[in-house]
């Protein structure tokens, strides 16, 4: 039986969004649930990356996503290869079938993007880069009918909610933005457009309406670059960034006194993020970023002291760094 689908907006309330029916994704869906314009892409990536796995990068999202513009960006002569879930990118270098996997670590409106900190550790690769994207939302549609609805992601649409506000565009949600442009270009219905990377409106043949809508200026995301050998940074290629995880001991001024070699021995510390693992609630684990690498006198005498005070410590990898922190 097909339901009138409701979805909320992203400025509060609800929608009656589509007077049809939609084969949405959930994250549980396999690729084979994206519409057909994506699924021809995914088969092409996947069969050019089959035939050269040395320079596949493999991403989340379908084809034309911000992962697809960022593997691009890292690497221009790259093999894209689309994967449905974080954990298939992962799977895929793993298995062999990519070198490296690119995946988005935080955002700078929404923070760290949920499940990494455990899927990173649990993952056996290690990062060797990291790279920034600057989030750009486009509004494209199949046809120059004027558009009365659009489709994406409802971080997309609430991050376009003023524009589209003030233009009378109706949101409606979407699992995501490159699948939405795809979901567009089927069924091609007049006054029914997508929000998404520019990118995507290449790949699927829509008609660019506007360029960057978005709210804020101010919208970046950093990827990490994942790969199943560690590569030290060479010397001579500038400040170098060091990301490990660790759970201090679970005793008074713990993690006071394990920070302190880091700021006895001036290393920078660029982010320290807890989190919580399994359901005690007792031990506390966290992620962290710093200048410097295994190696540098500074550094290891602050890693020695981390040590020390806490009960293992986690090596995730040394790599260039991309955007200056200080």
């Amino acid at each position: 039986m097909k339901a009138k689908a409701t979805v909320s907006s992203p400025w509060g309330g609800s929608l009656n969004a589509c007077a049809r029916d939609r084969n949405s994704l959930s994250a549980l869906s396999p690729m084979e649930n994206y519409p057909a314009p994506a699924r021809a892409l995914v088969a092409q990536l996947s069969e050019k990356a089959a035939a050269d796995p040395a320079k596949a990068v493999a991403y989340q999202g379908a084809p034309g996503a911000n992962s697809h513009l960022a593997a691009l960006g890292y690497a221009p002569d790259c093999v894209p290869l689309p994967c449905f879930a974080f954990e298939d990118a992962i799977d895929a270098v793993r298995s062999g079938q990519a070198a490296r996997a690119i995946i988005p670590i935080e955002n700078s409106l929404h923070g760290r993007v949920a499940d990494m900190h455990f899927l990173l550790p649990e993952s056996g690769l290690h990062i060797v880069d990291e790279y920034f994207l600057r989030i750009r939302h486009c509004l494209m549609a199949p046809d120059t009918a004027p558009v009365k609805s659009a489709i994406s992601h409802p971080q997309a649409l609430g991050q376009c909610r003023h524009y589209l506000r003030e233009r009378g565009i109706q949101p409606v949600a979407y699992a995501d933005t490159a699948g939405a442009a795809a979901l567009v270009a089927e069924t091609r219905t007049p006054g029914e457009g997508a929000i998404a990377p520019y990118l995507a409106a290449e790949l699927y043949g829509l008609r660019l309406v506007a360029e960057n809508i978005e709210d804020s200026d101010d919208n970046m995301t950093r990827f990490l670059v994942l790969a199943h050998e560690p590569s030290m940074p060479e010397a001579g290629v500038g400040p170098v960034m060091t990301t490990f995880l660790f759970e201090v001991k679970n005793v008074p001024a713990a993690l006071y006194k394990a920070m302190g070699g880091f700021a006895t021995n001036g290393v920078n510390m660029t982010k320290l993020e807890s989190y919580q693992r399994g359901a005690s609630f007792s031990a506390t684990e966290f992620f962290c970023d710093i200048e410097g690498m295994p190696g540098d006198p500074a550094v290891d005498r602050a890693l020695a002291e981390l040590e020390f005070h806490s009960k293992w410590v986690r090596m995730l990898g040394s790599y260039r760094q991309a955007r200056p922190r200080t």
